[in-house]
């Protein structure tokens, strides 16, 4: 007999239901979205115009660290893994996930975690200030006494990590409903299959790389100390095997979610399933041997160079792959522009921009031109922010009425997608002009030469910061005082979690569906 929650504050502390834990998932990482945005608008109030105003240098390189950490560890990932929570049961027709128990033990670390991480700017010698990426000998030898906290805070995510991979692979696995067959599963099932794989393979790296540091720094050791024998680009090699594939984990469930909301408001199928399952497990495969194009200016042979450059531009076919479906999708179809559509195909439109400038970052002579300059963070923010952040907001808006019972403002919602799509292009789109005119990244104080192009992208950054703060208003508007939403809520929505009432009961399947 399945009981209904319970009541209080132990409900929370103590739930074993994907529901509840997807919930908290959600929560938590927009808690930490606007932690690691109110980082970025501190870097962007800095650069707004040359010379230094508002805060010292030291301080800057921690927030450009703590910015780029928190928003991939804290932000992206635990919202897809709360989406994953909330909607892989409901789609393969699961009664909950497969480990009830350490789903709950999953997320409750992560407060801890965070708060660790975040806890460094108050202590002595300050916050990490090594740039997300940490590189040694910056984070070992030269690092602030908080590096500690740091190492421990991210072991602490890994774990986290590596059991809610764990969880969803056993799900899928092991609980689908009779008929589900792998290629009857929806797409964004798929991509987080694929995924969790992805995390199970490179956390183990991750935790690797971050205990070599722990060793160099406390017990003599000399992994990437040039005087002790080691080297320093052993770490940029063992980083990014974790990093590549991390920026896939980062994008591949956008790729689900885009695959179940552009079919909706096309009123098509998705066109080309198959070859969409066969694209993400090709460029789940390709993340793992391209990641020294990271690196292309630490020296290394010619051979390798063209071996990394050839292996990233064909990471360029299989997401081409996808690119084609989905325009081809809305190709001829019944098109309607609800505010999920909008983001998703904003989400297309950017995402290939970005694809195309990684197209360029991975020419290796070129790349020695853009390195290390705003070109590049141009890229990955035009990659992660219509990629990962406008997917994820296209899912709430998507599955919020499903979950709540209750429908957003659909005007509202049109008016955030409008203002978080200006703010964004104003923001990033400069940053390839000033990042080819030479601009460096990660410094606080610049050349007059690139002053008009930084004022614009503050201008933006702030105007996507607001955009943001609606979308908080939107969201606790629909859950307190929303219309009610129907059991359908999308016409021409398809599969097992349209099937159930809005909002979603506590306890979806008590009976596995048949799937025909």
């Amino acid at each position: 007999m399945a009981h209904g929650p319970a009541k209080g504050l132990s409900r929370w502390l103590f739930t074993t239901n994907h529901k509840d834990i997807g919930t908290m998932y959600l929560w938590f990482s927009f808690l930490m979205f606007f932690v690691g945005g109110m980082f970025a608008l501190v870097i962007r109030a800095e650069l707004f115009q040359p010379g230094l105003q508002i805060v010292e240098p030291e301080f800057f390189n921690q927030m450009t660290t703590l910015h780029g950490l928190i928003m991939v560890f804290g932000a992206v990932m635990p919202a897809f893994v709360g989406l994953a929570n909330w909607m892989i049961p409901m789609m393969v027709g699961a009664p909950d996930m497969a480990l009830p128990r350490m789903n709950n033990w999953s997320f409750w670390i992560l407060p801890f975690a965070f708060t660790a991480l975040i806890s460094t700017l108050f202590m002595e010698g300050g916050a990490p200030n090594f740039g997300w990426t940490f590189y040694a000998p910056l984070s070992t030898t030269y690092a602030p006494p908080s590096v500690t906290l740091f190492i421990f805070s991210v072991h602490i995510m890994g774990a986290s990590s590596i059991m809610g991979a764990i969880n969803i692979i056993a799900t899928i696995l092991n609980m689908r409903a009779p008929g589900m067959t792998l290629m009857k599963m929806p797409l964004f099932v798929w991509t987080w299959l694929i995924t969790a794989y992805l995390l199970i393979a490179v956390m183990p790296v991750l935790a690797g790389v971050v205990t070599m540091m722990l060793m160099d720094i406390h017990f003599g050791t000399s992994f990437f100390n040039a005087a002790g024998g080691g080297d320093p680009v052993l770490f940029q090699h063992v980083f990014w095997f974790f990093g590549h594939p991390e920026v896939y984990i980062m994008i591949l469930p956008a790729f689900g979610i885009v695959s179940a909301i552009i079919p909706t408001f096309a009123r098509k199928p998705l066109f080309g399933y198959s070859s969409m399952v066969y694209a993400t497990a090709s460029i789940a495969f390709l993340s793992f041997i391209v990641w020294a194009h990271h690196m292309f200016t630490v020296g290394m042979p010619l051979a390798s160079e063209l071996i990394f450059m050839y292996a990233t531009m064909l990471i360029a076919v299989p997401t081409g792959v996808k690119v084609f479906n989905w325009v081809t999708t809305m190709w001829k179809g019944s098109m309607t522009f609800e505010t999920p559509m909008l983001f998703s195909i904003a989400f297309v439109i950017l995402f290939t921009i970005g694809g195309f400038s990684g197209l360029m970052l991975a020419i290796a002579p070129a790349d020695f031109q853009y390195h290390d300059t705003y070109f590049v963070v141009a890229h990955f923010h035009y990659v992660l922010v219509p990629g990962a952040i406008f997917s994820i907001t296209a899912a709430v808006y998507y599955w919020l009425p499903k979950w709540s019972g209750r429908m957003y403002d659909e005007t509202m919602g049109k008016v955030h997608f409008w203002i978080a799509f200006i703010g964004l292009n104003v923001t990033f789109f400069p940053m390839h002009f000033s990042g080819l005119a030479g601009m460096p990244r990660r410094i606080p104080d610049y050349n007059p030469l690139w002053a008009d192009w930084n004022m614009i992208s503050s201008v933006g950054a702030f105007l996507f910061g607001a955009a943001q703060v609606l979308f908080l208003y939107i969201v606790i508007r629909t859950i307190v005082s929303g219309r009610p939403a129907t059991d359908q809520v999308w016409e021409g929505a398809e599969g097992l979690e349209w099937t159930v009432a809005s909002p979603a009961p506590y306890h979806t399947f008590s009976t596995p569906p048949e799937v025909r």
